[in-house]
Formats: structure tokens, C-alpha cells, sequence
């Protein structure tokens, strides 16, 4: 008889699970949730800790943008510069996440030079 094997164990599932982790802002729930849990580990745990990692950055980014808008005035160039950097801070999130999506669908390495050494620090 055979034992009966736990869904997850299935490759394409895992897979599939990696990319939900790397749906920009919502991949950030299951993410979180991952490293909470402490029950799964190797790739999982890695690509969790890198999503996190991220967000996080890109979270507080556009906390310290935004603190810095509401204390320039309105018109000026600043507020103008601050402005343009908020959109490519959110634009560089979304793409760095679409093309972590790529590599894991070609099945290359998910690593980005400074984001995967400190997200290593995470539990």
C-alpha cells in the first residue's frame, strides 16, 4: 500500500507557490506567513525572507518619501524630485519582483546582490 502523500509535495504545487510569494505587495502575506510558521525550509524560507526583505525596503521607501513630501511645500522642485523618485522606487519593485518571476520560471537562481545577504538576517 502506499502512504498517502501530503499535496504540497507535488513540484509543480511548490512552484506554484513560489510564485504566489513573488505577487507584488499581496506575495507578502503568504511570505510573512512562511517565516511565521517556521515550517518549511530551503527554497521557501529563502524566497520568503528575499520577498520580505523587499517589501520592506520598498515600504519604508515610500514612508521617508512621503514624510519628506508633506514637509516640502507644494509646487516646489523638491516636492516635484521626491515625486519622480516615489514612482521609480514603485516602478523598480514591481519589475524586480516580475523578473524574480522569470528566473524561477526558467529555473535560475533567485538571488539579487545585497537584498538576498541581508534577507538572511531575517528568521
Amino acid at each position: 500500500m502506499d502512504e498517502p502523500r501530503d499535496a504540497f509535495e507535488n513540484q509543480d504545487l511548490q512552484r506554484l507557490l513560489l510564485f504566489i510569494y513573488l505577487i507584488p505587495v499581496f506575495g507578502l502575506l503568504p511570505a510573512t506567513w512562511t517565516l511565521a510558521r517556521r515550517g518549511r525550509h530551503g527554497q521557501h524560507r529563502a524566497v520568503s525572507r528575499l520577498v520580505v526583505t523587499l517589501g520592506l525596503t520598498w515600504g519604508l521607501s515610500l514612508v521617508l518619501i512621503n514624510t519628506g513630501l508633506s514637509l516640502t511645500e507644494s509646487g516646489s522642485g523638491t516636492g516635484l524630485s521626491l515625486l519622480l523618485l516615489n514612482s521609480v522606487l514603485a516602478s523598480g519593485y514591481f519589475v524586480t519582483l516580475l523578473w524574480l518571476m522569470v528566473r524561477l520560471w526558467k529555473g535560475e537562481a533567485l538571488d539579487l546582490p545585497g537584498f538576498s545577504r541581508a534577507s538572511k538576517l531575517l528568521p
